[in-house]
C-alpha cells in the first residue's frame, strides 16, 4: 500500500503561482510512474499531468501546457507540481495518484493510489 499525502493549495491571485508536494509513505516511488488529477465545483475528476518512474516522460493536458510542471524527488519519495500563471478556471481540488508500475497508465484514470486532495483556489 501507498499512502498519498498533498500539500501546498491555497488561495492565490490570477496570474500568481503554488507549488502542490505530494508525499508517499509505505514504500519508494522510485519505480513507479505518478499524477496529479482534479475535480472543479460540479465536475468529475480530471487528469492533469503525470510523470513516469524516471522522469524522462510527462503527459499533460492542453489547458496546462507551458504553466504546469510536473517534477519528482525519488530521494525524497515525493512529486511537485508547479503552477505558474494560473486561471480561475484552474481552480479545483488537486489529487496526487501513484501506479503500481513504471509507466504512466493509458488509461489516465487507472493510477492506484490516491491522495486526498489539496484545495487551489484562483481568484481573478
Amino acid at each position: 500500500q501507498v499512502q498519498l499525502v498533498e500539500s501546498g493549495g491555497g488561495l492565490v491571485q490570477a496570474g500568481g503561482s503554488l507549488r502542490l508536494s505530494c508525499t508517499a509513505s509505505g514504500r519508494p516511488i522510485r519505480n513507479t510512474a505518478m499524477g496529479w488529477f482534479r475535480q472543479a465545483p460540479g465536475k468529475g475528476r480530471e487528469f492533469v499531468v503525470a510523470i513516469n518512474w524516471n522522469g524522462v516522460s510527462t503527459y499533460d493536458i492542453d489547458s496546462v501546457k507551458g504553466r504546469f510542471t510536473i517534477s519528482r524527488d525519488n530521494a525524497k519519495n515525493t512529486i511537485y507540481l508547479q503552477m505558474d500563471s494560473l486561471k480561475p478556471e484552474d481552480t479545483a481540488v488537486y489529487y496526487c495518484a501513484a501506479d503500481r508500475g513504471p509507466a504512466v497508465p493509458a488509461v489516465r484514470n487507472g493510477f492506484d493510489y490516491w491522495g486526498q486532495g489539496t484545495q487551489v483556489t484562483v481568484s481573478s
